[in-house]
Order: structure tokens, then C-alpha cells, then sequence
């Protein structure tokens, strides 16, 4: 295989993975919200204007708002036929962010377990032959 042969393929696959990227553009959309929440979030403690709420806990506020947003970007996918692709990962990763960010709560890692447990039951006994 030549030099350019090489090339070429290299340049293939940068294509390919660049084009899946911005093909799904709701995904893209999707870490563009989680990367502002998080800005935002550290904004919030940089300023001390998280000071004023006692509950407050950076890590906890960022992995529940990124839940919150996988969660969101998993419910567009059920709903929208054309993107229901990697609903099952997508709606497991949340809830995971999810409990990661509730997980003080005591209560809230048995019911991600559930729910991702649900999750896959529902994948299993739903798949399409």
C-alpha cells in the first residue's frame, strides 16, 4: 500500500467519525449544555454566590444537572422515531450521572438501580426481531 493509499484512508476515518459527530446533532447539543451547566456551576462557587444556599455542593449541583440533561436528551430520542438510537445507554448514563449527584440522599442509589434495571428488562423484552 502506497504513501497516498495510506493517507487516504487515514482521512476516511477523521471523516467518518467528524461527520457521525455532527450527524447527531442532538448529542453534540447535549455535552454543549453540560459543559455551560458546569461553567455555570463553577461560576456559582468562583463568585460565592453559591455561599447563600447551605445545601449547596458544586460536584452534587453539576452531576444532577448533567443528569437532568442526558435524562432530557434520552427522552427527545424516545420521543423523536429518527433518533432513537442509543436511547438504552443514554437513559442509563443519566440516571448513573443522576445518582451520582443524589446519591446524599441515602434512598436515591436504590432507586437508580431499579430504574436502570427496568431499563434493561424493557430493552430485552422490547427488541424487535
Amino acid at each position: 500500500m502506497s504513501q497516498q493509499q495510506r493517507n487516504e484512508k487515514e482521512e476516511k476515518k477523521c471523516r467518518g467519525w467528524g461527520e457521525w459527530w455532527w450527524s447527531d446533532r442532538l448529542d453534540a447539543v447535549g455535552w454543549a449544555a453540560i459543559f455551560i451547566w458546569g461553567a455555570l456551576v463553577l461560576l456559582a462557587q468562583t463568585t460565592n454566590f453559591a455561599a447563600n444556599f447551605s445545601w449547596w455542593n458544586g460536584w452534587s449541583v453539576f452531576f444532577t444537572g448533567a443528569g437532568v440533561i442526558v435524562l432530557a436528551e434520552g427522552v427527545i430520542r424516545l420521543l423523536i422515531p429518527q433518533l432513537r438510537r442509543r436511547v438504552v445507554g443514554c437513559l442509563i448514563f443519566g440516571f448513573i450521572l443522576l445518582g451520582i449527584g443524589l446519591g446524599d440522599l441515602g434512598w436515591f442509589w436504590p432507586l437508580v438501580l431499579f430504574a436502570i434495571g427496568v431499563i434493561i428488562l424493557v430493552k430485552v423484552f422490547a427488541r424487535r426481531h
